[in-house]
């Protein structure tokens, strides 16, 4: 039997966070109401002309640098046709041929501990088209408040080999392109959009097979699973025999399948031809240096000083920089408290788990990074024991108070006081000679049912340590 392997390339499309559009002056704020944000020139109406976003631009060129790519120094805008309800001009204005703005540049992902590199072909900007919302089978209507917002489009090389891959290169995209402030990546509102070529070939080919584009994937995991669907889709196909053609397919995520929408249309069907109304961009090389400078530091760069710097384990730092405000975060209360791994572990345990429960992000958290490094002091002196600490960082999640203000105002202080604690353990003995008996013919599970016993009457304030060693006293 023929073995196939995938190959996939990516198409990815970011609304650019400008305040107005690309080619007008209206407003890109997300959920206004339909057809409020729109004038003559995104509208399409004749005798109008476009003028270009300069932050738009600037934008473009500093993804492009950041995703490796060479700048064209010489860039134009042409005109792609093609009649659709939603392109109220028949045509789009974008970006065709040999001169986008970026170009031959990569991103590297990491995948089971393996670095690969993706090539990214082009990196151009272009203009979105309106919404369509289809009310009933036969009726429709359009919101054009999305129409003429700036786009760039970033299209990788077929460089990708499966849908872990392509799970990975969009997510160090989005946290690239939000490091930079360029886009929201949120693909719920349609900001960060991915359309995925995916094909198959016999495995040891190097010939390219026949690619389906996927559209309609708007997170993370609908893009692994359409993209394993479609893979499997394609492999039993040409196991029966069949051919695949080259269509434009969707994702079905009530169904979790793959749907065919609409046959794929060739360049030459555009008649793309360099718009008469907008003067090509010719880039200063100085000027393309002043952008670069600009540039943050950028994930993968952030991930590997993390691991080297704080001696975080991989999984760790690439957590914790899939946001450059939560990279921010862990550093700022990392250069608190000396133990990065004890600040790690709260930061992607405790206060992620509370954050994703109640649908907030980092900066929205009541809890300043000096605050937990506060509370980790605590644990570290001596003050209070792990799991009080877990009852005071919900008090702090909540409240925003400082963790000292809580233990104090709460009597939370961990007993230390050895003869307080042998007193207790004691009478817990003597309430329970059987289990004493028990454990001391060797039943060595039961040192934490009497510990558990102790932090119970204590209330967990009780040192566990010195449980433990009053314990091992008694044994002996």
């Amino acid at each position: 039997m023929t073995e196939y392997e995938p190959v996939i390339g990516m198409e990815v499309h970011a609304e650019l966070l400008t305040e107005s559009k690309m080619f007008c002056g209206c407003p890109t704020t997300f959920g206004a109401a339909p057809n409020t944000q729109v004038c003559p020139i995104c509208l399409g109406l004749p005798g109008t002309l476009p003028v270009p976003n300069r932050r738009a631009v600037e934008f473009v060129v500093r993804a492009a640098l950041a995703l490796n790519c060479e700048i064209s120094p010489r860039s134009i805008f042409y005109r792609k046709n093609y009649y659709y309800p939603d392109l109220p001009k028949a045509y789009q204005i974008s970006q065709y041929g040999d001169d986008p703005i970026g170009r031959n540049g990569y991103i590297e992902i990491e995948v089971d501990g393996r670095v690969k590199r993706i090539g990214i072909r082009r990196c151009h900007l272009e203009e979105d088209t309106g919404k369509l919302f289809h009310v009933s089978p036969h009726t429709s209507e359009i919101d054009y408040n999305r129409s003429g917002m700036p786009l760039m489009e970033i299209v990788s090389e077929p460089d990708i080999s499966s849908a872990e891959e392509a799970r990975a290169y969009l997510e160090q995209l989005r946290a690239i392109l939000t490091y930079l402030g360029v886009c929201d990546g949120k693909m719920e509102q349609g900001s960060l959009r991915c359309e995925p070529n995916v094909s198959v070939r016999p495995k040891g080919s190097t010939a390219l097979g026949t690619k389906t584009e996927l559209k309609n994937l708007n997170s993370f995991r609908a893009v692994a699973r359409g993209i394993e669907y479609e893979i499997a889709r394609q492999t039993a196909l040409l196991r029966e025999g069949g051919v695949v053609v080259q269509e434009t397919w969707r994702w079905d995520e009530a169904r979790q399948v793959t749907a065919p929408m609409r046959s794929k249309e060739a360049e030459q069907e555009y008649r793309y031809f360099p718009d008469p109304d907008l003067t090509p961009m010719v880039f200063d090389p100085a000027w393309i240096e002043e952008q670069r400078a600009q540039l943050p530091e950028l994930p993968r760069q952030k991930q590997l000083r993390f691991q080297k710097e704080y001696g975080l384990p991989a999984y760790d730092a690439q957590v914790l920089t899939e946001t450059r405000a939560l990279a921010e975060y862990f550093e700022a209360a990392a250069k608190k408290h000396s133990d990065a791994k004890a600040v790690s572990n709260w930061v992607m345990g405790e206060l992620l788990g509370r954050l994703n429960a109640a649908s907030l992000d980092i900066t929205e958290s009541k809890i300043s990074p000096e605050a937990l490094a506060g509370l980790l002091a605590l644990i570290d002196k001596g003050t209070i024991s792990g799991k009080i600490a877990k009852e005071v960082f919900d008090e702090m999640f909540a409240t925003g108070k400082a963790a000292e203000e809580i233990v104090r105002a709460k009597g939370l202080t961990q007993i230390t006081d050895t003869e307080a604690i042998a007193t207790t353990l004691d009478e817990i003995i003597a309430a329970n000679p059987k289990e004493w008996e028990r454990l001391k013919a060797g039943q060595e599970q039961l040192v934490k049912f009497f510990v558990g016993q102790v932090m119970r009457v204590t209330k967990g304030r009780a040192n566990p340590q010195v449980v433990n060693d009053l314990l091992k006293e008694r044994l002996q």
